[in-house]
């Protein structure tokens, strides 16, 4: 990760996921996403390597709730609701 900070701020955190700072916020005082408390201020930080790891996490809950959850279509849950007849109209 040449040219990437070691820390970013939750505005950047909230950049690199398309999320709000308010969002990234709440993950990190939830202790979802770990982070720093610095100066006077107490401004977060995050670490770069922090926020893969937790991008790599919700990968693989994202994929244990897909896995658990199979997708079904609207059209095979209406066929399944009608006892697998067609549908009329």
């Amino acid at each position: 990760m040449a040219g990437t900070p070691r820390f970013l701020t939750l505005a950047d955190v909230a950049e690199v996921l398309n999320t709000s700072s308010a969002q990234v916020y709440a993950l990190v005082r939830r202790g979802e996403l770990p982070a720093i408390k610095i100066g006077g201020r107490g401004q977060w930080r995050v670490e770069s390597a922090q926020l893969e790891e937790f991008i790599q996490r919700m990968y693989a809950e994202t994929k244990t709730f897909v896995d658990q959850h199979p997708y079904e279509d609207a059209e095979s849950r209406s066929d399944a609701d009608a006892g697998g007849s067609p549908r009329s109209g």
